[in-house]
């Protein structure tokens, strides 16, 4: 059979196989498809290099998606003339000296980007030294020209050209030009999140089109940070993030991460860094997933930026060609660090909501522009007619509006106000002191029951409240085992449950919290829970995916109408709860208008 392989293999002799070196240009290309995947590979190369080098301003510029032309400039160290032909050479760096791959300090290590680059594409290198004379050396399919003069600030400016015009089989691979250049942004933009302290700017000269520009941020880290996230990624990113900033055995966390009612539909918005390097893992994002996993559904992603710092020898960064994957010594620490450091910011947010949830409703209300009708033409004197009467002759016609004539007025001051009315039998209008809140009463108490539930698990176990007459459910064979496979952990949280012969069960118990309920519907839905988290989810998040559910059971429902003081009691339960912003789906619970933007809707300005 091995010898059929080899008739059938051109490249290798129908003889004896020779084994040979493969010459220097040939190792280059090999080693540039690992390394430069793509243009926006080689800009990253030579940003980090940049960043190494010191440099506090770089300017990148490209056209054609980076396929025609690359271009970093900075004003680090730059590279002396001497030593540039030196550093087109393989696994030549001033970031080691190879004595210990395991303390790197640096993005850049391993030498191989600029000859790789050299091999692949028309490369020009300039450079200077604060104490030399600007040289220049040019590349040109893994060919060296003589190093020549050439006018040049302090720092280095490397042209590429023409990428991949020597291998011309991996052009064949790319995307087309937006999708390279949103590639090439993308890049850029993760490398200048990671360093508020250096000037970034991205050029499309193809289109003469300045793709983005960011200054050098000044201050602490979280206000330079907070500066530089606010350009990149949105002012409303950062006035709806929190700070986030936790140690474990010497190994920290900090950035800022997005509200739950501030999430995205795609996973878009998540920036994680490890020693200031861009990193997509996914230890860390299934640490990102898990610490949200209690205010997200599954369709919604957080939107954060997060920072790992810890000693280089606790992490591996050689894992991939790309330095896009890393390895954790004590990878359970970190993903606890992740998960706790989050959890603590998310609850020390209380109960705030996002702003955009307060926009998009300002947004939703549009003026009717209808004819003026002035006060002197208004019925107001007409016989019969009265303000107050006519107002109450509406709420009156419609039953599922009510207003509370006597609020307390102490409550007005407090963050979420005092109730004046209930709508729909569901939506409770309250008043503050500089406008008005919307309160989603279902979805509120959803979650107020919730925290409740999961403080009672976590101090002495659910409370239970056994039936008088046991509910007897009927069940698929799949189901019933499902259910009683779980019945200790159901026990757990105050939902008792016996088998009651063939495809059946008996609920003797149910949680307190509940009062009355659908208790057919609750274990319904308890079984559609577990069958969706599936064998690896972990006890805790299969604990609290349960909770979730069962506390959807025993918060107010739709339809039910509330006294004034049912509904400040649930406003102050609010702003005493933490995560009671968001329902257990990470929807928002209340819209907060303030008066000033409501005056603007009616002209009142």
């Amino acid at each position: 059979m091995f010898c059929s392989m080899l008739r059938s293999n051109p490249n290798i002799s129908q003889f004896q196989p020779v084994i040979r070196q493969l010459n220097e240009t040939a190792i280059n290309q090999i080693a540039a498809g690992e390394v430069v995947e793509r243009p926006a590979s080689a800009i990253k190369e030579l940003v980090e290099n940049a960043i190494d080098a010191g440099a506090t301003r770089i300017e990148v510029e490209y056209a054609d998606g980076g396929k025609s032309i690359i271009q970093v400039t900075d004003n680090g160290c730059g590279i002396a003339a001497d030593d540039l032909p030196l550093a087109m050479s393989r696994h030549a760096t001033s970031k080691i000296d190879g004595s210990d791959l395991l303390n790197i300090q640096s993005f850049g290590f391993r030498g191989e980007a600029l000859p790789s680059l050299g091999a692949v594409g028309k490369l020009t290198l300039t450079s200077r030294t604060a104490s030399g004379m600007g040289a220049e050396l040019q590349v040109n399919g893994g060919k060296l020209s003589a190093v020549r003069p050439a006018a040049m600030q302090t720092g280095t400016r490397l042209t590429l050209r023409n990428l991949f015009y020597a291998t011309p089989a991996r052009l064949k691979f790319l995307r087309s030009d937006r999708a390279e250049a949103q590639a090439i942004s993308d890049v850029v933009r993760r490398l200048a999140m990671a360093e508020p302290g250096i000037a970034f700017s991205l050029r499309d000269v193809g289109s003469d089109r300045m793709v983005f520009q960011v200054q050098a941020e000044q201050g602490d880290m979280f206000s330079a940070l907070r500066g530089r996230l606010g350009q990149l990624m949105g002012r409303e990113f950062v006035e709806n993030a929190i700070a986030v900033d936790a140690e474990r055995e010497d190994i920290s966390l900090t950035g800022f991460a997005g509200l739950p009612t501030y999430s995205r539909g795609a996973a878009v918005a998540q920036f994680i860094f490890v020693n200031g390097r861009p990193v997509r893992d996914k230890l860390l994002l299934g640490a990102l997933r898990g610490a949200y996993s209690d205010f997200l559904s599954r369709d919604r992603h957080p939107a954060v930026a997060l920072f790992v710092e810890c000693d280089p020898t606790r992490v591996d960064v050689n894992v991939h060609p790309s330095k896009s994957e890393v390895r954790f010594r004590e990878p359970a620490i970190v993903r606890g660090l992740i998960v706790s450091g989050l959890r603590h910011a998310l609850a020390e947010a209380g109960h705030r909501a996002s702003t955009t949830v307060s926009d998009a409703a300002l947004g939703a209300f549009t003026p009717q522009h209808q004819p003026r009708v002035y006060q002197m033409d208004r019925p107001r004197n007409a016989p019969g007619y009265s303000g107050l009467a006519e107002t109450q002759s509406m709420f009156d016609a419609h039953p599922s509006a009510r207003i509370e004539k006597h609020p307390q007025v102490g409550d007005q001051h407090k963050p979420l106000g005092a109730a004046r009315a209930q709508l729909h039998e569901n939506y409770i209008l309250s008043q503050t002191d500089d406008g008005l809140v919307i309160v989603d009463a279902h979805a509120a108490h959803e979650r107020l029951v919730y925290e409740r539930l999961k403080a009672q698990l976590t101090s002495s176990g659910v409370r239970a409240q056994a039936l008088l007459i046991p509910e007897v459910i009927s069940l698929s064979d799949g189901d019933m085992a499902l259910l009683l496979e779980q019945s200790e952990t159901l026990s757990q949280l105050g939902l008792t449950i016996e088998p009651f012969g063939q495809g059946a069960v008996a609920v003797q118990a149910v949680p307190a919290i509940l009062g009355h309920v659908d208790v057919n519907r609750l274990v319904l839905d308890i079984v559609d829970e577990l069958s969706d988290g599936g064998p690896s989810q972990s006890l805790r998040s299969k604990l609290d995916a349960i909770l979730s559910r069962v506390a959807c059971h025993g918060s107010v429902r739709t339809g039910r109408r509330m006294q004034a003081d049912e509904m400040n009691s649930l406003l102050r339960e609010m702003e005493a709860t933490p995560h009671s912003g968001q329902c257990n789906h990470g929807r928002p619970t209340y819209v907060s208008l303030a008066l000033a933007d409501i005056e603007k809707l009616f002209g009142r300005t």
